[in-house]
């Protein structure tokens, strides 16, 4: 299975399992008046929000390249993330000020053992899609199904957080389940700022990493037929990278020999480093003395 299969269903089973923690937290949360369950609950809308845009995001970048886009629509995948993490800061502040409202105005919740089945109940669904996405991005690497795995991680927090806050105000602090929507608030807060930086990097064509870099020098090392290298640039394309530089050889090389030099280390790059989509390499002759 591609990895856009994998994606599809990724974002499928989040958009199932949401649609039912949003409609479960939703309605014990307004009949317990729990700020701590609706900030959940509003967790999971954006959750909703951020598989249907992980569907979406997925369809566009698994397309081919054409003549309008040669190097394919893989940037679509961090578009669509963005979109993710800007509905998440959103939803965030909006219910920060709602949960500190509810502690300035004393408003108590009123517990039920049901607000502790529904924090149980997310919190296992929660935990099983993490492993879930978790295994599934270290095969696919698209950071969409980045954006969705750390959204259930932090939702097994999240939650366990409301849960202890829910104890708590049996025992008559009731101001805890306040402090808990907004720390639960400012924890998606973080999450959505964070994917933002990660999406906003490659979206503004952010370098390939050192470690990655230095991995296509080895290669470049081994050919001792490379005199020097130089004009070493990179662009995302997608979750991989086009990289492009300069070798220089001795001049005295033919033409085809100095170029099947190049070929081979493009072959070798692409082959090797997996973060490399292609390499393009230009070749320059070098007067020996």
């Amino acid at each position: 299975m591609d990895r856009y299969k994998k994606t599809k269903i990724v974002s499928i089973l989040g958009i199932l399992a949401n649609i039912f923690l949003l409609i479960i937290k939703g309605i014990i949360g307004v009949i317990s008046n729990s700020r701590s369950m609706i900030a959940d609950a509003f967790n999971s809308a954006g959750d909703i929000f951020s598989s249907v845009m992980t569907y979406i995001g997925n369809k566009i970048s698994s397309k081919e390249a054409d003549e309008d886009h040669n190097l394919g629509h893989g940037k679509a995948e961090y578009i669509y993330s963005l979109l993710i993490s800007l509905g998440m800061i959103t939803l965030s502040l909006n219910e920060i000020k709602n949960s500190t409202l509810s502690i300035i105005k004393h408003k108590e919740l009123t517990f039920s053992i049901w607000l502790v089945v529904v924090c149980i109940t997310t919190i296992i669904i929660k935990f099983l899609l993490y492993l879930y996405t978790k295994n599934e991005y270290k095969k696919t690497k698209n950071i969409l199904i980045l954006a969705n795995s750390k959204d259930h991680r932090n939702d097994c927090l999240i939650t366990t957080l409301n849960l202890l806050s829910i104890v708590l105000s049996k025992e008559g602090l009731y101001f805890i389940d306040g402090i808990a929507g907004i720390l639960i608030s400012m924890w998606i807060l973080l999450t959505g700022i964070n994917i933002f930086k990660e999406s906003y990097d490659v979206l503004m064509d952010k370098s390939i990493d050192e470690n990655t870099k230095n991995e296509v020098l080895k290669i470049i090392d081994r050919h001792k037929e490379v005199l020097k290298v130089n004009h070493f640039n990179s662009t995302p394309v997608g979750y991989k990278y086009q990289i492009s530089f300069t070798i220089f050889v001795d001049g005295n090389l033919s033409t085809f020999e100095s170029h099947n030099i190049a070929n081979t280390l493009e072959r070798e790059i692409e082959k090797e480093v997996e973060e490399i989509y292609l390499s393009v390499i230009h070749v320059n002759p070098m007067n020996i003395k």
